[in-house]
């Protein structure tokens, strides 16, 4: 039977439905696995974990103009296995696809198995489970140590999954594939979907909505960036990543000024962020959007589907305030958005009802985020 949509999986439907073609929304990995792979129980673990999540056989089509999910008892599933020819590293510098994946080994991966990892990421068609596709690249024996050397990639698209669901499926696949067996899950994503449809569900949502109202009572203040080049009449995702590192001595100040003023790192770097955008712009109100995990429940932690949504943190930087004071308003904010963080993002989009500018996103123009994973090495029966 057809199940409703949640609403973060409504929003990414639509935002689908713009371009069919396109693949902002595919959420890629690549790990490096290092030694004897069995190749076969590979597939194998990838059918337990599609039997076990009920999102990895889901397809989404269109019922009376209303979408819907469907979940499947079975799903073709094949990984896509090919095998390259390993290149010696090489010393060209200037060739920046040498530099798209770290190894661990003394030869870089080569232009061919480069080429395969962005051949890999293509669009999803959504009437079509599973929503998953696995690919394995053989680069043969590399290293020092001549040890088999595969690169495993996942892509999965964002309607069904997001950044702790990928956690549980890598640690899940670790055990599985080290022969663990894993309890039951005792509810499924569709049983979240209709959850949020649910009567009491709307009353709670009711009273978050009231909050989110109120902050955004007297309309959203835009942000005026000053850019180098004009401002494209439709928002375009082409950009480009900046990374810098903090001293050690610098990030211990930052989180001991955390534990001084009883606030979080986050806290704290959300006032610094604030703050720079205050000075680049002389602005006073402004809004980010943050995004969070969104699963209030611990039986939703151990689910594959979309749960992340998206805050929009309104604060008042002003230059007749101390970074102190300042921080501890960004710390009262923060701690209100939290506790009204089941209220979907597109939903208080919709009802402040703005006149929509394509050159922008509807409620912010920048995000703010702070990852605490580290990359992890995982160790599995001689596989690194």
């Amino acid at each position: 039977s057809f199940y409703p949509l949640s609403s973060a999986q409504k929003r990414l439907y639509v935002l689908h439905q713009f371009d069919p073609s396109d693949v902002n929304y595919n959420m890629p990995s690549v790990l490096q696995v290092s030694g004897p792979l069995d190749v076969k129980r590979v597939e194998d673990v990838f059918r337990q974990l599609i039997a076990r999540h009920a999102t990895l056989r889901t397809r989404f089509e269109l019922i009376d103009s209303e979408p819907m999910q469907w979940v499947e008892d079975t799903v073709p599933f094949k990984v896509e296995y090919t095998k390259v020819q390993v290149e010696r590293a090489t010393t060209d510098t200037d060739q920046d696809t040498s530099t798209d994946l770290d190894t661990a080994t003394d030869t870089t991966i080569s232009q061919e198995a480069q080429e395969r990892v962005r051949q890999f990421v293509r669009p999803f068609d959504l009437k079509a489970a599973p929503l998953l596709r696995v690919g394995l690249v053989d680069l043969g024996a590399q290293g020092a140590k001549q040890a088999s050397q595969h690169l495993l990639m996942l892509d999965m698209h964002h309607i069904v999954s997001d950044g702790v669901s990928m956690e549980v499926l890598t640690d899940e696949f670790v055990r599985l594939y080290g022969g663990e067996e894993l309890p039951a899950l005792r509810i499924q994503y569709k049983d979240y979907a209709v959850w949020q449809q649910s009567e009491t569900h709307q009353e709670w949502m009711q009273r978050q909505e009231a909050y989110w109202l109120g902050t955004f009572r007297g309309g959203v203040p835009v942000l005026d960036l000053a850019t180098d080049f004009a401002r494209p009449a439709v928002q375009s995702t082409a950009g480009d990543t900046i990374e810098f590192g903090l001293e050690r001595e610098v990030s211990e100040r930052l989180k001991e000024l955390a534990s001084q003023t009883g606030s979080t790192l986050y806290m704290v770097l959300l006032a610094a962020y604030t703050t720079l955008l205050h000075k680049y712009t002389g602005q006073e109100d402004i809004v980010v959007g943050t995004p969070i995990a969104g699963r209030p429940h611990a039986e939703l932690e151990s689910l594959v589907g979309v749960f992340i949504n998206t805050l929009a943190i309104r604060n008042y930087p002003s230059s007749d305030q101390s970074f102190l004071d300042y921080l501890q308003g960004v710390k009262e904010h923060a701690l209100s958005a939290y506790e009204h963080q089941d209220y979907p993002f597109e939903e208080l989009v919709e009802k402040l009802n703005l006149t929509r500018d394509t050159s922008r996103n509807a409620l912010f123009d920048t995000m703010f985020e702070l990852k605490t994973l580290e990359q992890q090495e995982l160790q599995l029966e001689g596989l690194t």
